[in-house]
C-alpha cells in the first residue's frame, strides 16, 4: 500500500510536472459575468480537458462550489468524477475543528467526495488534524505560511522559544507525519519562508500557491521548495481564465508554466 506522499511523487514523475491547477471557477471571471452554473460546469471541463496530461494535481476550492448550494455540491461530485484516475485531487476545504467534528469532515471529503488530499487548518491543534491522517493513502496539506497579504499578522508571531508560528506548524507536521501523508501549504509570495520551512521539513510535500495573479516567485518556489521532488505549484486564474478562455489559451498557459518549471528543475 502506497502512502499519499509516494502517490504524489509518482504522479509528478509520471507527468514530469509539478503543476497543480486550482479550480476556482466563478462567473465574475468569465467573459460573461452573468454566466450560468451550466456555463461554469462547461468551463471546468474545458480546463480539465486542456491540462489533464500535464497536470500533477487539481485543487477544487470548495467555496466556489458551495456558493451554489446543493447544485454546487452536485457540480463538485461531477468534477471529481470527470477528473478521474491519474491526477491527485486536493479538496481545498481548509477544515479545522475538534476531533469528533474533524472525523465527520474526513469521512465527507475522503469517503464521500473521494478527494486524495485536503487542506487543513492547524489552529486548533493536533486533535483537529489526526482524523485526516489515519489512512496513509489519503493526505493533507496543513496551512503553514500562506500567500495572502495579512498572513503575517498571526503566522509571523514569535513564540517564547523564538520560533515563529509557521515554524511551529512545520515542526508539528513533522512530528505527526507517521503515515507519510502530511504536506504543508507555503505561499510563493514568501520565498525566504519557503526556504526556512524546507529546512524544518525536508521530506514533506509542499503545496505552493500564489503564482500568477498574486505575484509569487516561481523560480524561487521551485528552487527552495522542491527538495526530494515533492512540490506542487498551484496556479488558478493564470490558467483557468487565460487569454480568451478557449481550450487553446488554457493549454498554452498551462504548458508555459510546466515548461518553466521543468527548466528550473533541471
Amino acid at each position: 500500500m502506497k502512502t499519499f506522499t509516494n502517490r504524489l511523487i509518482d504522479r509528478i514523475k509520471d507527468t514530469n510536472s509539478h503543476l497543480c491547477v486550482g479550480l476556482d471557477i466563478r462567473p465574475e471571471a468569465m467573459n460573461d459575468p452573468s454566466a450560468s452554473l451550466n456555463m461554469l460546469k462547461d468551463h471546468t471541463k474545458k480546463i480539465i480537458d486542456a491540462t489533464h496530461d500535464i497536470t500533477a494535481a487539481y485543487k477544487p476550492n470548495l467555496a466556489f462550489f458551495e456558493r451554489w448550494g446543493s447544485e454546487g455540491f452536485k457540480w463538485l461530485e461531477e468534477t471529481v468524477e470527470y477528473i478521474g484516475d491519474g491526477p491527485i485531487i486536493i479538496g481545498d476545504a481548509k477544515r479545522g475543528d475538534i476531533g469528533n467534528t474533524a472525523k465527520q469532515y474526513a469521512i465527507s471529503l475522503f469517503d464521500y467526495f473521494g478527494f486524495d488530499a485536503v487542506t487543513v487548518n492547524p489552529y486548533m491543534g493536533s486533535d483537529s488534524i489526526r482524523p485526516f491522517i489515519e489512512n496513509q493513502e489519503k493526505g493533507i496539506f496543513l496551512l503553514c505560511r500562506t500567500s495572502n497579504p495579512s498572513s503575517a499578522e498571526l503566522q509571523d508571531r514569535r513564540f517564547e522559544n523564538a520560533n515563529l508560528m509557521y515554524e511551529e506548524v512545520a515542526h508539528l507536521a513533522v512530528t505527526l507525519n507517521k503515515n507519510k501523508n502530511i504536506g504543508l501549504v507555503v505561499g510563493a509570495t514568501a520565498p525566504e519562508e519557503i526556504r526556512q520551512i524546507r529546512k524544518i521539513a525536508p521530506n514533506l510535500p509542499f503545496l505552493i500557491p500564489g503564482i500568477g495573479a498574486q505575484g509569487g516567485d516561481l523560480e524561487k518556489s521551485m528552487q527552495y521548495g522542491n527538495f526530494n521532488g515533492a512540490a506542487l505549484i498551484n496556479v488558478s486564474r493564470g490558467i483557468g481564465f487565460a487569454g480568451d478562455l478557449s481550450e487553446i489559451s488554457i493549454r498554452e498557459a498551462a504548458q508555459n508554466y510546466v515548461t518553466k518549471m521543468r527548466a528550473i528543475h533541471e
